[in-house]
């Protein structure tokens, strides 16, 4: 006899849902203890209940460990992320070389973490863009300026050369 598949929906029935809640929940935390001790991970699960009693369970490290881990990498990110808006605005690059700088002359810049580095690294190939885009658009603005005197000398001295004189 094998199983049949559940659809996943709101359990209707309190103690049938509390009973769910207790299995899966016995689960979950069986599935999270099993990937840290297979990929030498930490990881922590919190769960709370419905009537707002909250669970917890940690493995590889102690939960507390897990948590300011966690905190530093998303200060990080969120410093990326000042970053990548100051980009947006058009940060002038000679600033947003210093910014980076400093943050890797940081005295914790061991800690950085790859994917901030990767994040900083993306965050000025887009700078890099923005720049070479602006470059571009203000050459092609240059030599449409100059084509323009180019044509106006050569209809004047057209013009000339009809009247007789020429340059």
């Amino acid at each position: 006899m094998g199983r049949r598949k559940v659809e996943i929906k709101r359990i209707e029935n309190k103690s049938s849902r509390q009973v769910t809640f207790s299995k899966r929940r016995k689960g979950l935390i069986e599935k999270a203890r099993q990937l840290s001790v297979l990929c030498e991970s930490s990881i922590a699960v919190l769960v709370v209940s419905g009537s707002g009693k909250l669970y917890n369970s940690a493995s590889g490290d102690n939960m507390s460990k897990i948590i300011d881990r966690y905190e530093i990498q998303r200060a990080d990110e969120l410093k990326a992320l000042d970053l990548a808006e100051k980009i947006r605005n058009y940060l002038p690059h000679k600033e947003l070389l210093e910014i980076v700088q400093s943050k890797l002359e940081e005295p914790n810049v061991d800690t950085v973490s790859v994917d901030s580095l990767i994040s900083m690294e993306e965050q000025l190939e887009t700078a890099l863009s923005v720049i070479r885009a602006k470059k571009t658009e203000l050459m092609m603005e240059e030599v449409k300026s100059l084509q323009e005197t180019v044509s106006a000398l050569v209809f004047i001295c057209w013009q000339s050369h009809i009247v007789g004189r020429c340059c």
